[in-house]
């Protein structure tokens, strides 16, 4: 091969097999984790009339993080030129894919413990009030 020739060599079958496994990975993760899940905190932060926080915004924006760079490491799998490297880049796109998924129950939780310690004080000062002792 003489210098400053462009190659053209194929990619390994198990580059694109490695990439469509994982992207149908992240596409199962999505919509049999994903979806349902904040779908059901959404409910029950609309049938509790706000009592359990759900943060849209920041998990709309997590979401939208997450899918771009989801897509990007998918792509990297798709580029490249061995397939030790592709799985790589799509075990840690599966990685990013759950982080996501996992996000929304996590911020849930926090915003639901924080409105706890909240209630806390208020539920104290009422049982004294009860009981008459001011």
């Amino acid at each position: 091969m003489r210098a400053g020739r462009i190659t053209t060599a194929r990619r390994p079958r198990g580059v694109f097999i490695a990439t469509g496994i994982g992207a149908g990975l992240v596409v199962l993760i999505a919509l049999g984790l994903f979806l349902p899940l904040v779908g059901f905190l959404a409910g029950t932060t609309a049938s509790t009339a706000g009592l359990i926080p759900f943060p849209a915004l920041s998990v709309t924006l997590v979401t939208l993080v997450g899918a771009v760079v989801v897509a990007g490491l998918l792509l990297l799998a798709l580029t490249r030129r061995r397939t030790g490297f592709a799985i790589v880049w799509v075990v840690l796109a599966v990685v990013v894919a759950l982080a996501v998924t996992v996000f929304p129950l996590v911020a849930v939780a926090s915003g639901s413990a924080e409105r706890a310690s909240d209630v806390v004080p208020i539920l104290g000062e009422l049982w004294s009030r009860l009981t008459g002792q001011a």
